[in-house]
């Protein structure tokens, strides 16, 4: 991230700076074509009032507060989200704890504690459908009316509705992910699907086999399918790698391990134990299966090599974000 963008988290000061911004708000998991209709207007709407751009957003996700004993495959972590939020030209990201307490706040003591005190706004951008405040009291009627009494403008974006006339929506996109439709998923997300982790030091089997690959630990909620993917690979300074990675169990060594996320990185030799590094995929090449012994295996690897390299070779941006995040 540049050193000007900020992800101001907890209870942190917001600096006096971005008082009066033009604030975004909404959980925004995924930052999809969706979202991306409400921060656009929010960035133009701080352009034409010479003031900074905010996003105003929740964590952890508000579901998982409410419902904690049912997974919820979050689609946009908080350093993957403010990466986002900042590609697409925000001067920070406010993440709000979001817990029983604070959900229990009036909607009335929201806009004065949060929105007026706290960050000071000058324009509030968001869905048309956003409802906040305890038992969700806070409408869009409640916001606009909260607006003309605290001297604040309301913007309220309708729902953004794919090429099919669909709404787009994270649960779409969760739902296309689970079944390894990656491409179909970067169409309603405007960007290919990315995670982030730590690379760390595993068996080190694929660099026996001739395939060393970095491996990363996805969240336990992810509802990826697992499989093996054609992707990009970023390292913590920037550069980027085509690769193959597999995401799963590996069934062929039969060590039942947690799910992993690990990359062959093409053309690339060296050390990454200990960075941070991102995921993108491109598509989705193949399930998981189980081979009689490693040579199989081997050329199985090989032959998914040789096709994702063919994948990748004629691969374009969808859009200025996905330019900023997989190229």
């Amino acid at each position: 991230m540049t050193q000007s963008f900020l992800r101001i988290s907890g209870e942190e000061p917001v600096p006096e700076r971005l008082r009066g911004s033009v604030v975004a708000i909404g959980n925004f998991d995924g930052i999809h074509r969706g979202h991306q209709a409400v921060l656009e207007r929010a960035l133009e709407e701080a352009q034409r009032r010479g003031v900074a751009a905010l996003v105003l957003t929740f964590e952890p996700h508000p579901r998982k507060v409410f419902r904690p004993d049912v997974p919820l495959f979050v689609l946009t972590p908080p350093p993957v989200k403010a990466r986002l939020i900042e590609a697409l030209g925000f001067a920070g990201v406010v993440e709000t704890p979001f817990t029983r307490e604070f959900a229990g706040l009036s909607a009335e003591d929201f806009v004065t504690s949060i929105l007026e005190q706290r960050l000071g706004i000058s324009h509030v951008v968001t869905g048309f459908d956003f409802h906040f405040g305890k038992n969700r009291q806070g409408g869009p009627a409640f916001l606009m009316a909260a607006g003309e009494r605290h001297g604040f403008g309301v913007t309220l974006v309708d729902a953004f509705r794919d090429e099919g006339t669909e709404i787009i929506s994270s649960s779409r996109i969760r739902e296309l992910l689970s079944r390894g439709e990656a491409a179909e998923a970067a169409g309603l997300l405007g960007y290919r699907y990315t995670v982030e982790a730590e690379v760390f030091g595993g068996a080190q089997l694929g660099r026996t086999l001739g395939f060393p690959t970095a491996n990363m630990r996805l969240s336990s909620e992810s509802g990826l399918k697992e499989g093996i993917y054609a992707v990009r690979f970023r390292r913590a300074d920037g550069t980027l790698f085509d690769g193959v990675a597999s995401f799963g169990r590996r069934p062929t060594v039969g060590d039942n391990l947690a799910p992993l996320l690990e990359t062959f990185v093409f053309d690339f030799a060296g050390d990454l134990y200990g960075e941070i590094a991102s995921v993108s995929l491109f598509g989705y090449l193949r399930g998981e299966v189980k081979f009689e012994g490693l040579d199989a295996l081997v050329v199985q690897m090989k032959q998914d090599e040789a096709e994702a390299r063919a994948l990748l070779q004629g691969v374009r941006p969808l859009s200025e974000l996905d330019q900023a995040i997989a190229f």
